[in-house]
C-alpha cells in the first residue's frame, strides 16, 4: 500500500460515519443486502440521497440492475446485522427480522430509518459506482444511530450528551 493509499485510509477512518445496510431485491426477487457506510444526503427538492459500491462486490451486477432500493439506519443495539451484512454468509436474511414493504423493498426491522428509494442515477466513480437514489418513503423511529470510528462499532458515548 502507498503511503497516500495509507494516509487516506487514516484520515477517513478517523471520521466517524453512520452505518446502513442497503437492500434490494435480485433478478430472481430474492432479497439482497450489505452494510454500507458511504451514505450521505445530496437534495432536498427533490430528496435525494446517495451511496457507494464496490465495482468488485458480489453484489455489484444486482444493485447496478435494481430499479429501486432501501437504506436501512441501524440503530445502536444492531451491531449484528452490521456484522451479518458485511459477512459472505449467503443468505443473510434467514438471521434478520425482516419484511417486504409496500414498494416490494426487503425493509428490516427495528432501525432509526428507512429510505426507500427509486434509482435516481448511478455515476462510475473510480474502483466504485456511486448510487443516487430518489427518496420514496421514509420510516422514522427515536432510536440512537449506531457509529463506525477507527474500524470500531458503536453507539454514541453517553458523555456526548452532556
Amino acid at each position: 500500500m502507498t503511503d497516500k493509499v495509507a494516509a487516506f485510509k487514516l484520515a477517513l477512518g478517523n471520521y466517524p460515519t453512520g452505518v446502513t445496510v442497503v437492500t434490494a431485491c435480485n433478478d430472481a426477487d430474492e432479497p439482497i443486502g450489505l452494510t454500507v457506510n458511504s451514505f450521505a444526503s445530496v437534495s432536498i427538492d427533490p430528496l435525494l440521497i446517495l451511496w457507494s459500491l464496490d465495482k468488485k462486490s458480489q453484489l455489484h451486477p444486482y444493485f447496478t440492475a435494481a430499479k429501486k432500493f432501501a437504506v436501512n439506519i441501524l440503530a445502536s443495539n444492531q451491531e449484528h446485522l452490521c456484522t451479518l451484512f458485511s459477512s459472505k454468509i449467503p443468505d443473510r436474511f434467514a438471521q434478520a427480522k425482516w419484511s417486504t414493504s409496500v414498494h416490494g423493498l426487503p425493509i428490516l426491522h427495528d432501525t432509526v430509518a428507512t429510505l426507500q428509494c427509486t434509482t435516481f442515477q448511478q455515476i462510475d466513480a473510480g474502483d466504485h459506482t456511486i448510487f443516487i437514489g430518489q427518496v420514496l418513503a421514509i420510516d422514522n423511529a427515536q432510536k440512537e444511530p449506531l457509529l463506525y470510528h477507527r474500524r470500531h462499532i458503536g453507539e454514541i458515548p453517553k458523555s456526548f450528551y452532556s
